[in-house]
């Protein structure tokens, strides 16, 4: 099969990843083979590439190199094969979940993180939910535990995760205000969000106070985000970019656990848990109509390190999608939002 590699970790894609031949993985119990039809990029998979902050090396992911040779985590596609004793799925069914290298033709992913395919979504957008959807529901529902008629900031409304976030959190009733720059407004105010925030043009909150704040960008110091809650009010820490190669932002996740238990606001971070229970969840918010994926541009396999480059470069609107397999596949043209 032809697969995206590396054999040592780096910052940049440049040089960095290639395009191989090798063999097909083979299946295991509790696994299915998928023939990949799309993956999907997100900072994890930048995080994996390059080993950064340090912590990740021991985490089990390789001290020296890599210890998965294929980047990628999210994918869209077809099972090929079954394992032994492996029920739930057959040869044929459409899917969508995570895995450890999804760059790559074919893929053996564990069962409890697969889920039938959206039947609404394309491949593409099915491979651009499984990680910063599930992130989203998870930071909104079991973080924020969001009701109707609540005030939510989404902090990075025009990312990966952020897009998915305006939309759950509308499904769920709530008042959304998204945190985006100039150029990304619209795109914002169209998955209905009820206030836009240019963060170029003034104060983050505007003013106002929120019952949940979803932090999916920058690295606003808690105190900034503490004034915008309410007395009770919800943080919950997403991501935090500071480049460091130790701690990388994880220092300001640090303080926020070791300070909530001193506050009336709940100060959270999220470590999403990657799981088909919560794919199946949102299946039902997919097929509902509520939540679909919007997909900035798509790349091809061969193009992967291009896909990557462009996410670190803070351009993307919603999701960078690569296309593994053309076999079957419908295609979202680049550049388009779904």
């Amino acid at each position: 099969m032809t697969a995206v590699v590396q054999d040592r970790y780096g910052p940049a894609p440049e040089g960095l990843l290639r395009v191989e031949r090798m063999d097909r993985p083979t299946v295991g119990d509790d696994e299915v083979l998928v023939r990949v039809h799309a993956a999907s990029v997100d900072r994890g998979t930048w995080h994996l590439m390059a080993g950064l902050p340090y912590p990740i090396r021991l985490a089990g992911f390789g001290l020296r190199r890599p210890k998965y040779s294929n980047p990628g985590r999210s994918l869209a596609g077809t099972v090929e094969a079954v394992g032994p004793g492996t029920t739930g799925f057959a040869p044929g069914d459409q899917v969508y979940g995570t895995c450890n290298g999804s760059f790559a033709e074919y893929v053996t992913v564990a069962v409890d993180r697969l889920a039938a395919r959206p039947a609404n979504l394309t491949y593409e957008q099915a491979a651009a939910a499984p990680i910063s959807a599930v992130t989203a529901l998870q930071g909104l529902r079991d973080r924020g535990r969001v009701q109707p008629g609540q005030a939510v900031l989404v902090i990075g409304a025009s990312g990966g995760v952020g897009t998915f976030a305006v939309q759950i959190a509308k499904a769920f009733g709530a008042e959304v205000t998204g945190v985006c720059s100039t150029s990304k407004v619209d795109l914002v105010r169209s998955l209905g969000a009820d206030h836009v925030i240019d963060y170029t043009a003034g104060d983050v909150a505007d003013g106002r106070r929120f019952d949940v704040v979803l932090d999916t960008g920058g690295h606003r110091s808690l105190r900034q985000l503490r004034r915008t809650l309410t007395r009770r009010g919800t943080l919950i820490i997403v991501g935090s970019e500071t480049g460091g190669r130790w701690l990388g932002g994880f220092d300001r996740t640090i303080r926020a656990l070791l300070l909530s238990p001193f506050v009336r606001q709940h100060l959270t971070p999220l470590a999403s848990s990657e799981n088909a229970a919560d794919l199946v969840v949102l299946t039902g918010l997919v097929e509902s109509g509520q939540v679909i994926p919007v997909i900035d541009r798509t790349y091809p396999l061969e193009e992967a390190a291009a896909a990557i480059r462009h996410l670190l470069d803070g351009r993307a609107r919603g999701k960078l999608v690569v296309s593994v397999s053309s076999s079957g596949m419908q295609t979202t043209p680049p550049g388009s939002t779904p």
